[in-house]
């Protein structure tokens, strides 16, 4: 299944799991450039839920924007478990949503070390934060921020089931 498809799929499963809810969603994008967010915003059983927005692509737009802390992000490139975390606690602390979904990942190409296709997906509530860690490879910047919107749809129906 292409990830347009897979992007599709969730995004109709999303609004179904959303029904009847008042459950609503703040996103912190870096690599995904506020992709996720604007698949909330073109759907009109999903923009409802869709709180706001932060794209954060920049180490200084994470840290200003979202409270990452400079340290953190600067010696792994903005992209670990604790960055993500990171941007998903600042973001929820920082709307009136009730979860915070945020992204941030290498989609290429390779810059020294980077593991291309790496994607964090940190999830913050009132009670939990978590992270989820995804290994694309090197399938092509575009298929990896597709990848990652998907896996963060997933995340999205299993958080609001």
């Amino acid at each position: 299944m292409s990830a347009a498809t897979l992007i599709e799929h969730r995004s109709r499963k999303l609004a179904r799991h959303l029904a009847g809810k008042t459950l609503r969603f703040v996103t912190a994008e870096s690599c995904t450039g506020g992709q996720l967010a604007a698949i909330f915003a073109a759907d009109s059983a999903l923009g409802p839920h869709l709180e706001r927005g932060f794209v954060a692509y920049s180490i200084d737009a994470k840290c200003e924007m979202l409270g990452v802390a400079r340290d953190v992000a600067e010696q792994c490139d903005g992209v670990s478990s604790e960055v993500a975390a990171a941007m998903a606690t600042g973001a929820l602390r920082k709307s009136q949503a009730d979860i915070a979904l945020a992204i941030t990942g290498f989609c290429g190409p390779r810059e020294g070390r980077e593991e291309v296709g790496l994607v964090y997906i940190g999830v913050a509530g009132t009670d939990v934060v978590r992270v989820e860690d995804f290994h694309f490879g090197d399938i092509g910047r575009r298929h990896v921020l597709d990848q990652a919107v998907a896996a963060a749809l997933q995340i999205m129906i299993e958080t609001a089931s």
